[in-house]
């Protein structure tokens, strides 16, 4: 693999971050993402030798429910918010694309 290659690889979801590294980005501890694992808010990824990565995207979540957490939220009351905030951003993401699909022309309805 180029170096080029190894870009396309860091999407949202490819679990880049080590534990450690995820803990410092977010400014949180490991025990603080050990326990929101056990909340099944976020199921890291384990590497060849068991040690736990995160993707972007787990760490974008990881954040929310640290700021909910910072505000004097229980962590398990904040992990189910940030699921159900994600759920309802998912529903609207796919209600706006049958909006999208409904309000679009019908090329086979004219013939």
């Amino acid at each position: 693999m180029t170096a080029d290659d190894s870009y396309g690889r860091l999407d949202d979801d490819y679990p880049a971050y080590t534990m450690g590294r995820a803990a410092e980005m977010l400014g949180t501890t490991q025990s603080f993402l050990r326990a929101i694992g056990e909340a099944c808010l976020i199921t890291p990824l384990r590497s060849a030798g068991g040690h736990r990565r995160y993707s972007r995207y787990q760490l974008r979540i990881a954040a929310r429910a640290r700021e909910l957490v910072d505000q004097g939220t229980p962590i398990e009351a904040a992990c189910r918010i940030v699921i159900l905030e994600d759920q309802l951003e998912e529903a609207q993401r796919i209600n706006a694309e049958h909006r999208r699909t409904a309000e679009s022309p019908n090329p086979t309805a004219a013939a």
